[in-house]
């Protein structure tokens, strides 16, 4: 697919994207809500502020993508591929992760309630502060993930993997933690039922 230009507008962005090749650009603060950008090249993009609530974002590439302070609410964003994004204080409330791959990505006080993330892949992820409550994380892999000072709230962890995570001052009151691997983590206490 050839580049696709974006006007430089508050209005909603009406044009098919799916599958544009965006590599780099320059979004920053544009409204792209309910776009459709199904498997664009998004890579290393800046989308700083940008609005892509109710966007359809599955399979995308958004890796090394800055979304810091963008709204990703009810976006869908199945199977994307994330790595090394940073989405500091990125709204992502009721977006679908499903498979979604954001090792090492940083989610440093990101708003992800009610947020689907299962068999999602969050290896090395920094979730320091991000606020997690209602998530579902059930088979997330979240091997060495910094969860320091993080909600977790009535989540569910059924079958997560937090190998190695730093679960330092984070709060799993109501949390469904059946058959979560805890192996190394750290600041983490079982307390016995």
């Amino acid at each position: 697919m050839a580049h696709m230009p974006i006007e430089d507008s508050t209005e909603p962005y009406a044009q098919p994207l799916s599958g544009s090749q965006l590599k780099g650009a320059n979004l920053a603060g544009r409204n792209l809500a309910s776009a459709d950008l199904r498997g664009a090249d998004l890579s290393g993009a800046n989308l700083t502020r940008a609005d892509l609530s109710n966007a359809n974002l599955q399979s995308a590439n958004l890796s090394g993508a800055n979304l810091t302070l963008a709204k990703l609410t009810n976006a869908r964003l199945q199977g994307a591929n994330l790595t090394g994004a940073v989405l500091k204080l990125a709204n992502l409330s009721e977006a679908d992760l499903r498979e979604a791959n954001l090792n090492g990505a940083v989610l440093m006080s990101a708003t992800l309630f009610k947020t689907r993330l299962s068999h999602a892949f969050l290896k090395s992820a920094n979730l320091i502060g991000a606020h997690l409550v209602y998530t579902d994380l059930n088979h997330a892999d979240l091997t060495g993930a910094l969860l320091t000072g993080a909600t977790l709230e009535y989540a569910n962890l059924t079958d997560a993997n937090l190998r190695g995570a730093n679960l330092t001052a984070a709060k799993l009151s109501y949390a469904v933690l059946k058959g979560v691997n805890f192996t190394g983590a750290i600041g983490f206490i079982r307390i016995a039922s």
